[in-house]
């Protein structure tokens, strides 16, 4: 970049003098330098900063800020010429302040409340206040708009709350005025879901699980037993997911619905080869109800591929019914939903289902308790602490009465405040083996005689 501004700058001024401005020379305040400058930009190279996706359509861009930065001897106090050329490109065509945050490690979450209140969610749990914040309502709304180009989504009055993604990754739901207030401009949630790429050792590590409940759940999904996730927004149920689904073999087929946005990415290479079988669909939403794709329609193209293993990536509406269906005519079915217990879970289902089939409950809680034997609830403690709270077995006994068994769980030993912390101390335990009928479908579905032997002996391969 240096040279590139070098390589345009006038003869006569000396290698080592500053590029735009003298010593003596007065500087602007960055806010005017900046609507300055995209006045110019946006006038004459609208479609750079539109399409600037390559490394090389930035750099133009930021040859043209530098030139005009230097044709009008434009400065900046306390930034160099090199660092006013980036704090614009970063204003006018990235996320502002927000940029090093979306993209950078350990971050889980951006809240914007307002214009000026911004908090960061870090991996580890802590909640930190930003100092920075945008410079107006109308600056914050901009940002914004920006980040839901990416996804082709447009805030407006006509549709001020919008759900949009900036990556595979990075999901955004947005709400503007007249849904929030005219002084806070803004209110968006940034979801930066898994980008550490969490292996088992991570789960064990940071006591979120053991190491036998995570292979007992691996088992179920590689010899066919749906699975189901459950807990609240930042649970790390879906991390949990995720992690799950990288452990199929290759050579089963994965098909993975997810709404809106993409947060998996299960697809492997060796040297240069996808080696494993994985389709990745997204839903779509459209003013036009004939054009709008759900996750209900997605399901039910996806058992016309020939799938194995189908990821629901959570259950909020009608889908739920067609993915019991799935999982219910052999198919293995991993999905997640919000629910805030492993028995509260199979109730919440019910009463999605309901929203296709007004059924009754009896009789949807027969077939989602057979579809989903294996219920899983996590959860975030006081402390920012993600814990496997249990593991649960619906055992369907023959007199078709249901038997709950909870297999793992995580036992609290300590509860206590101290000062303005949290300390919540326990641990995992096994607190039953798995039924003889669930051993029954692991023997029939290729499990091996040795793997089910330390299953049921209460250990796990």
């Amino acid at each position: 970049m240096k040279e590139a501004l070098q390589s345009i700058q006038p003869a006569g001024i000396a290698d080592n003098h500053s590029l735009f401005f003298s010593p003596g020379d007065g500087t602007k305040d960055f806010g005017n330098v900046l609507h300055e400058v995209q006045e110019y930009i946006s006038g004459k190279y609208s479609s750079l900063i539109i399409d600037g996706e390559t490394e090389d359509g930035k750099a133009q861009v930021k040859r043209y800020i530098g030139k005009y930065l230097m044709d009008h001897r434009v400065a900046v106090k306390g930034m160099t010429d090199q660092q006013l050329v980036d704090a614009l490109y970063t204003e006018m065509a990235e996320f502002s302040f927000l940029t090093k945050y979306i993209f950078g490690t350990g971050i889980e979450e951006i809240d914007v409340n307002a214009w000026n209140d911004i908090e960061v969610q870090y991996s580890n749990g802590n909640t930190v206040k930003l100092d920075e914040h945008f410079d107006s309502p109308e600056h914050a709304v901009n940002v914004i708009r920006r980040m839901l180009h990416v996804s082709g989504m447009v805030l407006d009055n006509a549709s001020p709350a919008i759900l949009g993604h900036l990556s595979k990754n990075i999901r955004i739901a947005v709400l503007k005025t007249p849904l929030v207030d005219e002084d806070v401009g803004v209110c968006a949630s940034i979801r930066i879901v898994n980008p550490q790429n969490l292996k088992k050792e991570d789960f064990v590590k940071e006591g979120t699980a053991t190491g036998e409940m995570l292979d007992f759940l691996s088992e179920c999904l590689r010899y066919g037993i749906s699975v189901c996730v459950a807990g609240a927004t930042s649970s790390g149920k879906t991390t949990v997911a995720g992690w799950l689904l990288t452990t199929v073999p290759d050579t089963k087929r994965i098909f993975t619905i997810e709404n809106g946005s993409r947060e998996l990415a299960l697809v492997r290479e060796k040297d240069g080869k996808v080696v494993n079988s994985v389709i990745h669909t997204l839903t779509r939403s459209s003013e036009n109800e004939k054009q709008d794709i759900d996750q209900d329609l997605l399901l039910d193209m996806a058992l016309r591929f020939n799938p194995e293993i189908i990821c629901v990536g959570e259950m909020r509406s009608a889908e739920a019914y067609s993915a019991q269906e799935a999982a219910r005519t052999g198919h293995t079915v991993l999905t997640t939903i919000h629910s805030n217990s492993c028995e509260a879970t199979y109730r919440r289902m019910v009463t999605l289902c309901k929203r296709k089939y007004d059924m009754a409950d009896d009789t949807l809680m027969d077939l989602v308790t057979e579809a989903f034997p294996i219920v899983v609830f996590t959860k975030q403690l006081e402390n920012k602490q993600r814990k496997m709270m249990e593991i649960m077995e619906c055992e369907i006994l023959p007199d078709g009465t249901r038997n709950f068994r909870t297999l793992f769980r995580f036992r609290i030993t300590e509860n206590r405040i101290d000062g303005d912390k949290f300390i919540i101390n326990g641990h995992h335990e096994q607190v039953s083996r798995i039924s003889d009928s669930l051993q029954k479908r692991f023997l029939e579905n290729g499990m091996p005689q040795e793997v089910l032997d330390r299953l049921a002996k209460g250990g796990v391969a």
